[in-house]
């Protein structure tokens, strides 16, 4: 009876630990990687990754709502969205008319969603610049874009954060981006 318990106790603890990892995974960023999404997912494939959630085709739901024209999908992107309505991800696909295409990048609207150090969209510009090389800044009119080649991301940073001029094209150094500074876009590029 000893060796049963210790053996229901074993099945559970590893159950646990299973669960666990595949939870993490299902949420961790890394070059190439968003969760179950990697280099070489296909459009096509989405459906099934998320099959629990919700996907919504920008270019369907502007048919839908006005006169646009119908063959222009220039501005296709799949919005992911939880259960209970939560944006997850917003995705990009390589060639807009395949469905067989790979995916061009993938924009994170979770926080769930973490790189192996941590990084979120609850991060602070510390949080990114104490665990990643930053290899480039570029300014956006409204946010300076962080360039991180590790992971092939690029995240930015709202210019209110960075007590500057909002629509103004100043080159924006690290040097100049305050600790406390908070993440308003993470996306990592699958190119």
């Amino acid at each position: 009876m000893l060796v049963y318990k210790k053996y229901v106790v074993l099945v559970v603890l590893v159950s646990f630990l299973f669960i666990q990892c595949s939870n993490y995974s299902s949420f961790i960023i890394e070059k190439g990687t968003v969760g179950a999404i990697n280099n070489d997912t296909k459009i096509s494939e989405l459906a099934i990754i998320f099959k629990n959630d919700s996907i919504v085709s920008k270019l369907f739901d502007s048919i839908e709502n006005s006169n646009q024209n119908v063959f222009s999908n220039e501005d296709d992107e799949y919005l992911i969205y939880s259960k209970n309505g939560d944006k997850l991800l917003e995705i990009s696909a390589e060639d807009l008319s395949n469905q067989t295409s790979k995916i061009k990048s993938v924009q994170i609207f979770n926080s769930n969603y973490k790189t192996s150090k941590g990084i979120s969209l609850k991060s602070t510009f510390k949080d990114i610049n104490e665990h990643y090389l930053i290899n480039k800044v570029e300014t956006t009119l409204t946010s300076a874009t962080l360039f991180i080649d590790e992971l092939n991301a690029t995240i930015a940073i709202d210019k209110k954060d960075l007590g500057l001029n909002s629509f103004s094209r100043e080159p924006i150094s690290v040097e100049q981006i305050p600790d406390n500074a908070k993440v308003k876009y993470f996306t990592i590029w699958f190119n």
